[in-house]
């Protein structure tokens, strides 16, 4: 059995995307890259490396003379980024295993059942978020698609954070993941792709009210 290993820089590139995904680094952050490169314990070529990675992905922006930093938000961006997130998880649940689907849509359905977005802290809602739509799709074996949803996923949820005080869209969003989860227990995959591509759609109006806030108030 060959044990296959990543190279250093895939590996500084996952934990460098986990820590944005928990909103260790907000939109617009310097990473100054000796201290990054101090806490995760690694030199700093192979960070180099994967900072030039995560900029060819978009996730982080060079400056001449100033090194990296995350991408600000932008409407032109998230307009972009949501529609090739929902086909993108439309075309993994699509080609995902029809038993691995039959077998964990109940739980998909009980977890968006079971929790409740009105008294959880915006860490536990991104958490929960995640968690569903990992278990989701994890009968697609396509790892090219799946490394590239993560990516653009972390660009996203620096959208997702507008939201944070939205109630209304928390509590759509978890009816939304219920109906995915009854289309797909009810053998309705079609049904459950669209619903999922709609689910991405969801609060994409309120999100760029919120951008369009957010420059009026520079």
């Amino acid at each position: 059995m060959v044990i296959e290993r990543r190279p250093l820089r895939d590996e500084i590139k996952r934990e460098v995307l986990e820590r944005f995904r928990r909103g260790d680094y907000p939109a617009g952050h310097n990473i100054r890259e000796s201290q990054l490169a101090a806490d995760l314990g690694v030199s700093r070529t192979p960070l180099r490396e994967a900072l030039i990675a995560l900029e060819i992905e978009g996730l982080i922006k060079s400056q001449p003379g100033k090194g990296f930093r995350f991408a600000p938000v932008s409407p032109k961006e998230y307009k972009e980024l949501g529609p090739v997130v929902a086909a993108l998880e439309a075309l993994a649940l699509e080609t995902s295993d029809r038993d691995y689907i039959d077998t964990t849509a109940p739980r998909l359905l009980a977890l968006a059942t079971e929790f409740d977005a009105s008294v959880a802290t915006q860490a536990e809602i991104d958490e929960r978020d995640d968690e569903w739509h990992d278990l989701l799709l994890g009968g697609c074996d396509n790892e090219r698609l799946m490394d590239l949803l993560t990516t653009l996923k972390a660009s996203l949820r620096r959208y997702v954070h507008l939201l944070v005080d939205d109630e209304t869209q928390l509590s759509r969003s978890a009816g939304e993941h219920q109906l995915i989860a009854e289309r797909l227990i009810a053998g309705d995959l079609p049904g459950a792709v669209e619903a999922l591509k709609a689910n991405w759609s969801s609060g994409s109006a309120r999100i760029l009210e919120k951008l369009a806030e957010l420059d009026g108030q520079r």
